[in-house]
């Protein structure tokens, strides 16, 4: 008789999405000694999951041998020769709502995470808005495996190793006394980007501390274009993008002492590893509950609503009211400034 379960678990994007299920299947694993689990997702965050146990991950190329109905039921037929037990769809987009098809009529037990879309509607409707705090991302995708019959408590002890044996840990962290701090200064949409001009005064008020370094994080040429133009103009900043491999800068961001990012996924992974993250919010909000990993509340710098009175606007912050364009500057250079200050010195006298 098999003992050890195994767990399909579908979740292909994106990169905050994905990484904000790490807390949860670790729970699992650390909760559940006979489960295993096999995560369909992009190959490039294969590295997410290297830390936790039991988790192997299943690579999804949706955009070529996997696309399309009979590239899905190409997938179907690959994950079935895994001896998979069950399925926790953490994703529920019309991929998975396919997959869900070919599963369903194959006798596999299959569960799916409730979004919450009215909740979320009635969150960011423009007349008879219901701002309060929606249950959390992390707790939806719990239930997905409580519906299959797991129990799963979320705890910190979730959080992950700070990683030490990479080789660019050295390369970066080489000041001894330093404190270091990641800046993620870029945004899917521009409803949730704090404006670069503001951030460059945040990054000038940093690099006044001698005692502080300056990480800078993104992707794309545009961005590094700006953030290396960054780095040339200051003494304590230096950019991380195009230097190193996406499980580098995993290790690196695991060993910050602070992240300041948007509502983005690299608040996500750095809460993923217990950093302490200090997160912008524009017109999305945290009540929509997709709040970084057991971070404290206080972290969170949101725009105006006395002045914004519509925010949130949007759960992703795509919808950009007119006249909301500069709701992000209701966030002073200077309050950032003094948040980071106080967390990095808390560290430092605890």
């Amino acid at each position: 008789m098999k003992k050890e379960k195994h767990l399909l678990v579908i979740r292909l994007s994106a990169m905050g999405d994905v990484a904000m299920t790490l807390p949860v299947i670790n729970a699992l694993i650390r909760q559940q000694p006979n489960v295993r689990v096999t995560v369909l997702t992009k190959a490039f965050l294969k590295p997410l999951f290297k830390q936790i146990p039991r988790v192997t991950v299943f690579e999804a190329e949706v955009k070529g041998r996997h696309r399309g109905i009979f590239g899905l039921y190409k997938l179907y037929k690959s994950l079935k020769k895994t001896d998979i037990d069950a399925v926790a769809d953490l994703h529920d987009v019309l991929r998975s709502n396919i997959l869900k098809v070919f599963f369903k009529l194959g006798g596999y037990r299959f569960a799916q995470i409730d979004k919450g879309r009215s909740e979320k509607k009635a969150l960011t409707s423009v007349s008879n808005k219901a701002f309060k705090q929606l249950k959390t991302t992390h707790e939806r995708y719990a239930d997905v495996f409580r519906n299959l019959g797991y129990s799963v408590s979320l705890s910190s002890v979730d959080v992950l190793s700070k990683v030490k044996e990479a080789s660019s840990i050295e390369e970066v962290f080489n000041l001894k006394n330093s404190t270091y701090i990641g800046i993620a200064p870029y945004a899917a949409f521009q409803g949730k980007m704090y404006p670069l001009d503001l951030m460059e005064e945040v990054v000038v008020l940093l690099n006044a501390k001698d005692s502080y370094q300056v990480l800078l994080f993104g992707g794309g040429s545009h961005e590094k274009e700006m953030l290396d133009s960054w780095e040339a103009a200051y003494d304590n900043v230096t950019s991380m993008v195009g230097k190193y491999s996406f499980s580098d800068e995993l290790a690196i961001i695991s060993n910050l002492d602070v992240m300041l990012a948007m509502d983005s996924g690299n608040a996500h992974l750095a809460a993923l590893f217990g950093v302490a993250t200090v997160t912008l919010w524009g017109v999305t909000h945290p009540f929509a509950g997709f709040y970084p990993f057991q971070q404290d509340l206080e972290n969170a710098l949101m725009a105006d609503r006395e002045k914004y009175p519509l925010i949130p606007t949007s759960i992703y912050g795509n919808k950009l009211p007119v006249g909301y364009e500069t709701a992000m500057r209701t966030i002073s250079p200077e309050e950032i400034f003094k948040k980071i200050i106080a967390i990095s010195s808390n560290k430092e006298t605890s």
